[in-house]
């Protein structure tokens, strides 16, 4: 009996140790590139890598049961993603810091916008490298209307169906009136959620403060200093002395949980820049393929 493997298969985390010694530890997760859940597959459809959602899950299942570890340190270099991948690793992290009694310090790199930023909220501390650009705060969904071109090869659908409102966000047809109300409507409710997130976790920020930020503009790491959205500005080794003192231990063991052929051997490993996002050629390859429109916290300029 024998096996053929038709491509790589997921190993379990190791950890690492990237800088520091002593037995208190505190874990390095990164949230680059777009949020979403979509696994990467090789050959024969064979999972290559997790979603961004469930990878997260799997690292702080781990944390969790680690007694030596003290507190979570998040790099975040990401334009955001889908509004409920975002909203989840939020919760996940908010759930892990009560769980653990542990910190959960936040590190924004080229780009920590939209959901990048919803996902920082879970964080106690917020440090934005000089050269950082935050915020991005809203909501956006495309809904694709193909009836123009579909006219003009001559091609024509017939649908049928049980009430009136059942195809709105069909690709077929454009909203009516009414439909992009209620379409308008779901898109404030996403929104007033992203306020309230903030308003609930950033310090001397109150609600009526946010709305007036949350217009969907970016922010350098200054402007987002003077606006409260982050708490300080500091390079990563900075930051590492400014963990080491806030938790009040001299000595702290920075750690990253990897697979085997993954590699790390310091802060600044492994941070690949920022996808650039813009309408002409995104990359939603992280999306289902699927002609339904997505309700997303990201910044597309």
């Amino acid at each position: 009996m024998f096996n053929i493997n038709l491509g790589p298969r997921l190993a379990p985390f190791q950890e690492t140790v990237i800088s520091g010694e002593g037995p208190n530890k505190v874990l390095l997760l990164d949230i680059d590139g777009v949020i979403g859940d979509g696994k990467k597959r090789a050959i024969a459809g064979i999972p290559a890598e997790l979603g961004m959602v469930e990878k997260i899950r799997e690292m702080l299942l781990r944390a969790e049961k680690d007694e030596e570890l003290k507190a979570i340190w998040l790099r975040i270099n990401s334009p955001g993603g889908t509004v409920t991948s975002s909203d989840m690793i939020y919760h996940d992290l908010k759930v892990f810091k009560n769980k653990k009694k542990a910190r959960v310090y936040v590190s924004f790199m080229d780009l920590a916008a939209s959901g990048g930023y919803y996902i920082a909220m879970a964080g106690d501390k917020i440090v934005a490298h000089p050269t950082s650009l935050t915020g991005s705060i809203g909501v956006i969904a495309l809904k694709v209307n193909l009836q123009g071109l579909l006219e003009k090869v001559g091609v024509d659908f017939e649908v049928v169906k049980s009430g009136d409102k059942k195809d709105f966000l069909s690709p077929l047809r454009p909203f009516t009136e009414e439909e992009r109300k209620m379409f308008q409507e779901t898109i404030d409710n996403f929104h007033r959620r992203f306020v309230d997130v903030i308003a609930e976790n950033r310090p001397g920020l109150d609600r009526e403060t946010v709305q007036k930020l949350a217009d969907g503009r970016v922010f350098t790491a200054q402007q987002a200093l003077e606006a409260k959205l982050v708490d300080r500005i500091a390079y990563l080794d900075e930051t590492a002395d400014f963990i080491k003192s806030d938790l009040g231990i001299p000595n702290v063991k920075v750690v990253a949980y990897q697979r085997p052929g993954d590699y790390k051997t310091n802060l600044y490993s492994s941070m690949p820049q920022a996808p650039a996002i813009n309408l002409v050629n995104i990359d939603l390859d992280f999306l289902p393929q699927t002609s339904a429109p997505y309700f997303m916290y990201l910044w597309m300029p």
